[in-house]
């Protein structure tokens, strides 16, 4: 009963902690995207096809664009709204 308890607890926690990190994310003001002036890559080109991970990329604005408009991806581990920072968004 008390691995139950303990299992039920911490699943609950979990829950409520990323509940509480997306209500501040979404309290935040947004931040306009910029990119470097080499780069051109219109969002036009982008599209949803299946990529989920950051390995699937070809560059930060895309990984940006991939999360905000794709659903199921998995290149914000941490939830802070960046993805891929250790690959493309650093």
């Amino acid at each position: 009963m008390v691995a139950l308890l303990a299992v039920g607890g911490t699943w609950g926690y979990k829950q409520f902690t990323g509940w509480q990190h997306r209500r501040e994310l979404a309290a935040q003001p947004a931040i306009p995207l910029t990119r470097a002036p080499s780069i051109s890559i219109s969002p036009a080109s982008f599209s949803c096809d299946g990529r989920t991970y950051c390995s699937q990329m070809t560059s930060c604005a895309e990984a940006k664009w991939f999360i905000n408009n794709c659903p199921g991806t998995k290149m914000d581990g941490n939830n802070d709204g960046i993805p891929c920072q250790e690959q493309w968004c650093n």
